[in-house]
């Protein structure tokens, strides 16, 4: 049985669409990403344009010019990610659609984190980019194997983070949170790496899925499906970097 942490991307993906004509393959779901992601800076250099050409009282940027398309980017940049996943055969419209919105909403926060630390969005990219191929590398020689016990820890890692980010969010809203882990102190910084691992884990999930999928000789439309599941992860993993990064120079 095949499992992985992202929620995009589970064992019952595959079924009751193996007898489709046209076959998923992986170099047209590295395609797809790679269109994805182009689609996602495009956007997210609008926001962050937007963000240093408006000039607020501080004479900083403004992020009030920004956050309307943050809020709206990340809104809707959610309600199109649950209906990819609930309507897989949708996911090569709703995919770039996902794209252009992360977009807004990474190019503002991207744009507020280097007024704070400057050049820590372009270490952050780097990092993104040098886990994701360090990783596929490991993944196709052999180095790491996405084996059920693999994949069951990392899923059960993925779900306590989220569980913790759940809880943390609603305590927000009546003016605390969860101590230590936002902060800048030890228990802060090993937090945030190790959200930073399981994130990255979660990219050898990504690749076993694309690959089983491939394999399997799953519909074409799951191509954007894949780039779908994978575009999930490296957000994901981007802001954390940002985050443990920002946690590390306010030291």
């Amino acid at each position: 049985m095949m499992r992985t942490a992202n929620p995009a991307l589970s064992s019952k993906t595959f079924d009751e669409v193996i007898s489709a004509e046209e076959k998923m393959t992986i170099q047209g779901t590295v395609n797809k990403t790679a269109l994805s992601l182009f689609l996602l800076v495009g956007t997210a250099m609008y926001t962050w344009r937007l963000f240093f050409e408006s000039v607020g009282l501080d004479g900083m940027g403004d992020m009030s010019a920004v956050y309307p398309w943050m809020i709206g980017g990340g809104i809707g940049g959610l309600i199109v990610a649950i209906i990819t996943i609930f309507k897989k055969t949708w996911a090569p419209i709703t995919t770039p659609i996902y794209a252009l919105l992360e977009g807004l909403l990474l190019g503002g926060l991207s744009a507020q984190f280097e007024t704070m630390f400057p050049g820590i969005v372009l270490q952050a990219v780097a990092l993104t980019f040098g886990t994701l191929f360090s990783l596929l590398f490991a993944y196709k020689s052999g180095l790491i194997k996405a084996t059920e016990n693999f994949k069951l820890g990392v899923a059960a890692a993925t779900g306590g983070i989220f569980l913790i980010y759940l809880v943390s969010f609603v305590l927000s809203f009546f003016g605390t949170g969860i101590p230590y882990i936002h902060e800048n102190g030890l228990m802060g910084i090993g937090f945030s790496a190790f959200v930073v691992v399981v994130a990255a884990l979660n990219l050898v999930l990504d690749f076993d899925f694309i690959e089983m999928g491939a394999e399997k000789g799953a519909p074409k439309y799951m191509e954007w499906y894949g780039a779908f599941g994978l575009l999930v992860t490296l957000i994901w993993l981007y802001i954390e970097i940002l985050r443990l990064l920002a946690k590390l120079r306010s030291r």
